[in-house]
């Protein structure tokens, strides 16, 4: 299990991403810079143990009404070659040093561990706690997860989110812009065979829940709303 050490970061993940947030076709704030406050999320286990990852919900408030965004990311203790695209910026972490920060995304040990956590073969854990499981994250996956476990991703952002896909494979849609999902709507979305949900703070002090994440299989998740 991944061990959650609180200590000051330089500069923190907030102030990386408020640079990093405006660059992205998702992002649906002004020209203004965003005002971001930690919301919610997740993180994942790296089986290496060499890797952090986050899905992190944030919220702008710099806007005429506050919006949640998904940042998935990966922390790393060097660089993730290939991956300069992909850098939110680096980070002085007062235990382990400087670490490299990435839209997990396009990191291959993010894509493997949501792939798992959709087939039930790992258990998303507490964004604060050490080896405390994350009960309000919920998964689904109809069919036979093993079939995900060779899934070689291409992240593609466009201006509803991101998709992870491969060839004649399955596809991922990540809700970059967080909406929360009425009670009476279904799981799982037409068309749909996997998802992972969960919950994050509004601004004004309420609970709010949707999804997170969309699996599709054999072919290109549909873009819609998220």
């Amino acid at each position: 299990m991944a061990v959650i050490h609180h200590v000051a970061l330089k500069p923190t993940k907030l102030e990386l991403l408020a640079s990093w947030l405006p660059s992205q076709p998702w992002y649906v704030g002004g020209a203004g810079e965003p005002e971001l406050a930690k919301a919610g999320g997740f993180r994942l286990d790296d089986p290496q143990g060499e890797v952090g990852i986050e899905f992190m919900v944030v919220t702008d408030t710099s806007g005429t009404q506050p919006t949640a965004y998904l940042v998935p990311l990966t922390y790393r203790g060097a660089p993730l070659d290939g991956a300069e695209h992909a850098l939110v910026g680096t980070m002085e972490h007062g235990v382990l040093g400087r670490r490299w920060a990435y839209d997990g995304c396009h990191d291959p040990a993010l894509v493997a561990q949501l792939l798992a956590l959709i087939g039930g073969r790992v258990q998303a854990q507490d964004q604060n706690t050490s080896d405390t499981p994350d009960r309000e994250v919920t998964r689904s996956c109809i069919g036979d997860s093993p079939a995900f476990t060779e899934f070689t991703a291409t992240a593609i952002d466009d201006q509803e989110g991101t998709e992870l896909s491969a060839p004649h494979g399955p596809a991922l849609r990540l809700h970059r812009v967080l909406r929360p999902t009425p009670d009476d709507a279904p799981v799982l979305p037409p068309g749909a065979t996997g998802h992972v949900a969960g919950a994050w703070h509004m601004p004004d002090g309420t609970r709010a829940r949707g999804l997170f994440v969309v699996l599709h299989n054999g072919g290109q998740a549909a873009a819609g709303p998220n």
